[in-house]
Order: C-alpha cells, then structure tokens, then sequence
C-alpha cells in the first residue's frame, strides 16, 4: 500500500487526456458558477484548492495555489499539455493556464475579462483542440476562446469533446425507453452532420470508443 497525503481531498479521478495525472479539488463554495452568484451577491469568496497525484510513484503536485478571490475550475490534459481555468473575481478576469507534463514550466496561455462571459455556468476547458466552452442553461453553447462560436442545442445535449472542425455532443432519450445516441456538429455553424447511436469516449491516446 502506498500512503498519499492529499490534505484532506478523498475525491479524486484520473485527468481527462491523460493516463499518468490525477487530481483532486475542494469545493469550498461551491462550483464556478455558484461562485460567481456569491460574488455578485457581494459575499467574499474563499479560494479553493487543486492538487494532482502522479502515477505510478504517487507525487503530489500543487502548482497554482489560489488567492482569496480566486477559484479554479476543471483542468485537462490536451496535446500533453496540464491545462488549468483560474477565475479572479475581484480583478474581474478569466486566466488559461497551461503546464508541460511535469507540472514545472508554466505560461499562461489567454486572459479573458470576467464581462466577455455571460456567466460561468458550465464555463469549462475541453480539447481538441484546446478551447474554453460555455453551455448555458438556456441551452446555447458557446466556445469562447481561441475563437467565438454559439448556437442552440437539443435540450438534453452535452458537449464531450472536438476533433478538428467537429463537434461531438451526448444525448439522451426516453421513449419510453432510455436511450443515448452521439450527435455530431459543425464547429463553426452548429449545424448537424451526424447522428450515432450511442455514447462516445476519447480515449488518452486519441482513440475514440463508442459504446453501442
């Protein structure tokens, strides 16, 4: 048995795009959306806190630790790269944050302001490429950088991940059966140019497994 102290974190899960990285992170006040009610609502929002375990040896890393103000959001793994959302709410600022696979050589890749984004409401990181998405409880789903995109999905859509100038959404029926098929988009237009009966997973290694 390998003891790991991970201050407290018992959650943790294995970084999307990779197959070395996990990590873990408390919600202090909630997820970034909840958050950015708080601030609004003119309470002072603490921080929270994201590590990541290496595997096989078990190192923990802590490589941004957040002000008072400041909340990290989802990190992933694109292109080998560590890719980290922080929001500043009291500089009124998003960062994207990249590291390289060991976690030590940092740039940050975009700073975006707070007021570009309608809201942080499912505001996350998904590759590929790398791109920072917003899918609104309206419905409407937005790429908000390296370039702009919105368009309005099927009410029970989810966004999963690009590949190229696609898009590939999840989404589920009852009727009455319970069912799910792949729904794939344009990237630019939002327009359907496929639907596939069942669920699909990128793979660490690029390989897309769908679940018939």
């Amino acid at each position: 048995m390998k003891r790991i102290t991970t201050q407290g974190l018992h959650c943790i899960e294995l970084l999307d795009g990779s197959r070395e990285w996990y990590w873990g992170m408390d919600y202090t006040s909630g997820d970034l959306y909840e958050v950015e009610e708080l601030f609004r609502q003119g309470h002072s929002v603490s921080q929270n806190k994201l590590l990541f375990i290496h595997y096989p040896d078990g190192k923990v890393a802590q490589p941004v630790i957040a002000e008072k103000g400041q909340y990290l959001g989802r990190p992933i793994c694109c292109n080998n790269q560590i890719i980290l959302l922080k929001v500043d709410f009291p500089s009124e600022k998003i960062e994207i944050i990249q590291f390289d696979n060991t976690l030590k050589h940092m740039a940050v890749l975009a700073v975006l302001a707070l007021s570009d984004v309608e809201d942080c409401y499912n505001l996350m990181l998904k590759g590929s490429p790398l791109m920072l998405t917003r899918q609104g409880q309206d419905h409407k789903f937005q790429i908000l950088w390296p370039e702009s995109a919105a368009f309005y999905m099927e009410d029970t859509e989810t966004f999963l991940f690009g590949i190229d100038e696609k898009l590939y959404f999840s989404a589920w029926y009852e009727t009455p059966e319970y069912w799910e098929e792949t729904i794939v988009r344009n990237k630019s237009t939002g327009e359907i140019v496929k639907r596939i009966p069942g669920s699909m997973m990128l793979m660490p290694d690029g390989q897309v497994w769908i679940f018939q």
